[in-house]
């Protein structure tokens, strides 16, 4: 049935447009129209399901990343990508949680759309370039320099970190006993020396409008925010969002903040904090995340 394969290829589906996109909602949206396309055909003459909808979910995030990017350009503040509630075992995944923290998913904002599906495509789902061609109706040459200059970009911007693990949710609980207690020379303790504190509140929430930098300004924002913005009946949560440890700050029973932690080294390098509330009323569902069995560069 043509229900079944879907449902069994969702996963991985939704993990491509996510990655294209940035954006969980505008993914499942992309996911609606590829399934009442891929509900149109009859399964029998697709002779490959899989790679059948990986073409049509490309194509779609493609016209949705193409339609947004205005829409971006006049966000409020800083922008960041929709957080993801992660399941432990996408940290055992390097490339997986690399591809979709917080860090690697601002440098893909960086590239125009056909760079980002192909880097998408190639590098962390590992798709030949033939296979992309037919997915973004580029020649296989054309899709080899596109994957070329994408990959340099990548590299030359990408930001070195562990993904959640027991020893990086230490570093974290280190953190918030500080953060609690209020010992400003504590946390820097804990901060790299270039930390960068990114706040998403899309204007809708008082949130930094710019990056801080460097571990006294960072300590200092963050003891700022949890005097304001916490009570005596806040709750915290630790989990994981986009594969890095997070700390989910909960207020009457609704989530107010959401903190995903960058890692290297034992140090914070970078927080990534949202609190609009449109990124944040979907964020308590585990997203099965999945890159289809493929074997890809080792980053």
């Amino acid at each position: 049935m043509a229900e079944d394969a879907f449902t069994e290829q969702r996963p991985l589906l939704f993990t491509i447009a996510y990655e294209m996109l940035g954006s969980a909602a505008d993914a499942e949206d992309v996911l609606q129209e590829s399934y009442l396309r891929w509900s149109a055909v009859d399964p029998a003459t697709v002779g490959h399901p899989r790679a059948y909808l990986v073409r049509v979910v490309t194509r779609q995030a493609l016209n949705h990343l193409r339609a947004v990017k205005a829409r971006r350009e006049e966000y409020v503040g800083a922008w960041l990508p929709e957080p993801i509630r992660t399941a432990p075992d996408v940290g055992e995944d390097v490339v997986l949680a690399e591809s979709v923290s917080m860090a690697m998913m601002l440098v893909l904002e960086t590239l125009n759309p056909n760079e980002r599906a192909v880097f998408v495509l190639h590098d962390v789902f590992g798709y030949t370039h033939g296979e992309i061609a037919a997915s973004i109706g580029r020649t296989e040459v054309a899709v080899r320099q596109i994957a070329h200059r994408a990959r340099q970009h990548v590299h030359a911007r990408r930001r070195r970190f562990e993904p959640d693990s027991d020893a990086a949710r230490e570093v974290v609980q280190s953190f918030l006993r500080a953060a609690a207690s209020g010992e400003v020379q504590a946390l820097m303790d804990l901060l790299a020396p270039d930390v960068v504190q990114i706040s998403d509140g899309g204007g809708k929430v008082v949130a930094a409008r710019r990056p801080i930098t460097g571990r006294a300004d960072v300590a200092h924002f963050v003891l700022g925010v949890l005097r304001t913005a916490t009570t005596a009946t806040t709750r915290v949560e630790h989990t994981a969002y986009n594969g890095m440890p997070a700390a989910r700050f909960v207020n009457d029973g609704v989530l107010d903040w959401l903190v995903a932690f960058e890692i290297d080294g034992g140090r914070i390098t970078g927080l990534y904090g949202i609190r609009n509330p449109d990124k944040l009323h979907s964020a308590d569902a585990v997203r099965p995340l999945d890159r289809g069995g493929r074997q890809t560069w080792k980053p």
